[in-house]
C-alpha cells in the first residue's frame, strides 16, 4: 500500500504556503461566509452553498429499499444541515446494481424511497426550523462494467478498453444497441417515479466510468452509440429529453459528470490525445452547453475512476499505490477543471468535488472557490460520511473541527471491495470498525499493478 507523507496542513496559512511551494493555483479565502449564501436553482433556492456528495452506503436491503442504516446516515445528512443532500447512486435495473445491496428504484421500492424523502425533510424541520428545506437530487445508475448483482462480477461492457478489462476475454460481449435504446426507458421510469415521491431532481450518473461514463469515451465502438461526439452522447441525451418529454418541469434533471477521466486516448474521455495527464475539455464542455440548452440548471463535476485512478478523484494519504503527484495538486486539478466547466457556462449552477483531503481547512477552500467564481456549490463527499454534520459547525461555529475531519485513509472504499456496508472506520467506529475489519480478515490489501503504470 502506497502512503504519502503525513497530512502537516494546520492553518490557512499553511495552505497558502503549500499552494504556492507546488507551484499550483487555487483559491483559499479566511472569510468563509460564502459557504452560507444560498442558491438560486430556477424556482427552487438552496439554502446553502455546501452539498452532500452521493456516497454510497451499499447498506440496501437485497429488495433495493433502503434499510436500517440508510435511514441512519440520511438522518445523520440531514441534521447536518447542507443546503443539497446528494441521494447516492440509485439503479434502475436490477442487472445494473453495483453489489446486492445497492439502491433500486422501482414500483416495488416507491414507498421505501418515499419513507427516506420524509425522513431527510421531517429531520432537517426538526434541527433547523421549517424555513430550512434541503434541496434532493437521487442518483440514477447502471453500473456497467462494474456491475456486481449477486455479489459476483457480472461486467456489462460499453466498448472493449485495455485499461479496464482486466480479465475479460477478447470476446466478452458488449450491450448492444438495442439494449441502450430500452435502458433509456428505464431511466425515464425511474424519474418518473422520482418525481412522484417528491425528489427535486435526478441525476443521470455520467461518471466514474459507470455505463453512461463509459458511453462517452466509446470512441472504438461501432453503431448508433459509439464513434462520433454525436453518437456517443446520444445516450444521455436520449435519456434527458425523454424526461423533459415525459415530465416537462415537474422535477430537475441534472448529472454528475465526469469531464477528465486521465485515461489514454481513445479509452478516455477528457484528456489530452497526446498526454493523458492533461485534461482536454473541450468534449465535456460542447456536452454542458448542450445541456443547458435542453434546461439543465446544475452540473456536478468529478474525474478519474476509483477503480482505476483512485488517486485523481480521492486525493488521499493512504491507497493502493502512490502517485506521481501531491495529493494537493490532484485536488487543484478537481476545482480547477470545475471553474472551467463553470466559466464556459456561467448561468447554470457547478457543484465542485475533491474537498475533502483538506480536512479542517476545506473551507477556506470551497469559500475561496465560490467567492472567486470557480464554481456555485462545494461538493463533499467522504467528509460526510466521517462528519456529517460538518455544515452545521461551518453555519454556526465558523470552522471545521479537526478532530471530526475525513482522514482520506480510503477504508470507507475498502469495505465497499470487499463487500461490506459502508461508512467512515474512524470517526464511526461503533458501527463500521467491526464491518471493515470483518471484511479484512483473511484477505490481501488492495493491489494494482496495472494502475501504477499509467497515473
Amino acid at each position: 500500500m502506497g502512503t504519502h507523507e503525513r497530512f502537516q496542513l494546520k492553518s490557512v496559512e499553511d495552505l497558502s504556503d503549500k499552494i504556492r511551494a507546488l507551484g499550483i493555483h487555487m483559491p483559499v479565502s479566511v472569510d468563509i461566509d460564502a459557504l452560507r449564501q444560498p442558491v438560486r436553482l430556477g424556482d427552487r433556492v438552496i439554502p446553502n452553498s455546501m452539498a452532500i456528495q452521493p456516497m454510497e452506503g451499499c447498506d440496501g436491503t437485497a429488495a433495493g429499499e433502503p434499510d436500517e442504516l440508510t435511514f441512519r446516515r440520511y438522518r445523520r445528512f440531514a441534521s447536518g444541515g447542507a443546503g443539497l443532500i446528494w441521494i447516492e447512486a440509485t439503479a434502475v435495473v436490477p442487472e445494473g446494481r453495483a453489489n446486492p445491496r445497492q439502491l433500486y428504484l422501482c414500483r416495488q421500492n416507491k414507498d421505501g424511497f418515499a419513507r427516506l424523502l420524509d425522513t431527510i425533510m421531517e429531520t432537517a424541520k426538526a434541527h433547523f426550523g421549517p424555513d430550512h428545506r434541503p434541496y434532493t437530487v437521487i442518483q440514477l445508475t447502471h453500473s456497467g462494467r462494474y456491475s456486481k448483482p449477486e455479489g459476483r462480477p457480472a461486467p456489462i461492457i460499453a466498448a472493449r478498453n485495455p485499461y479496464l478489462d482486466g480479465n475479460l476475454p477478447d470476446d466478452y460481449p458488449v450491450i448492444l444497441d438495442e439494449q441502450l435504446k430500452e435502458l433509456e426507458d428505464r431511466f425515464v421510469k425511474a424519474a418518473e417515479l422520482a418525481s412522484e415521491i417528491g425528489f427535486d431532481a435526478v441525476d443521470i450518473k455520467s461518471c466514474h466510468r459507470y455505463l453512461n461514463s463509459e458511453l462517452l469515451s466509446a470512441f472504438t465502438r461501432e453503431g448508433n452509440y459509439g464513434g462520433s461526439f454525436e453518437n456517443r452522447t446520444r445516450f444521455l441525451i436520449n435519456i434527458v429529453d425523454k424526461i423533459k418529454q415525459r415530465l416537462g418541469d415537474a422535477i430537475d434533471v441534472t448529472l454528475r459528470l465526469n469531464v477528465y477521466d486521465a485515461i489514454p486516448y481513445p479509452y478516455g474521455w477528457g484528456v489530452d490525445k497526446e498526454d493523458h495527464r492533461k485534461p482536454d475539455l473541450t468534449e465535456p464542455i460542447r456536452l454542458v452547453k448542450i445541456l443547458r440548452d435542453k434546461g439543465i440548471k446544475m452540473v456536478n463535476i468529478t474525474c478519474g475512476n476509483p477503480y482505476y485512478n483512485p488517486h485523481v478523484n480521492r486525493p488521499y494519504d493512504s491507497g493502493p499505490y502512490i502517485p506521481l503527484e501531491h495529493p494537493l495538486e490532484g485536488v487543484a486539478r478537481m476545482l480547477g477543471v470545475a471553474k472551467k466547466i463553470q466559466d464556459s457556462v456561467p448561468d447554470i449552477v457547478v457543484l465542485s468535488s475533491g474537498l475533502s483531503w483538506l480536512r479542517h481547512l476545506s473551507p477556506y477552500a470551497a469559500a475561496g472557490g465560490i467567492k472567486e467564481g470557480w464554481f456555485k456549490i462545494a461538493g463533499f463527499g467522504r467528509m460526510a460520511f466521517a462528519y456529517p454534520d460538518f455544515a452545521r459547525d461551518v453555519l454556526e461555529k465558523g470552522a471545521l473541527d479537526e478532530k471530526k475531519c475525513c482522514i482520506a485513509c480510503g477504508k470507507c472504499s475498502e469495505i465497499m471491495r470487499d463487500g461490506g456496508k459502508a461508512g467512515c472506520v474512524i470517526r464511526d467506529a461503533e458501527v463500521y470498525a467491526p464491518i471493515y475489519k470483518a471484511g479484512r480478515e483473511g484477505k490481501p490489501p488492495i493491489q494494482s499493478n496495472r494502475l501504477a503504470e499509467h497515473v
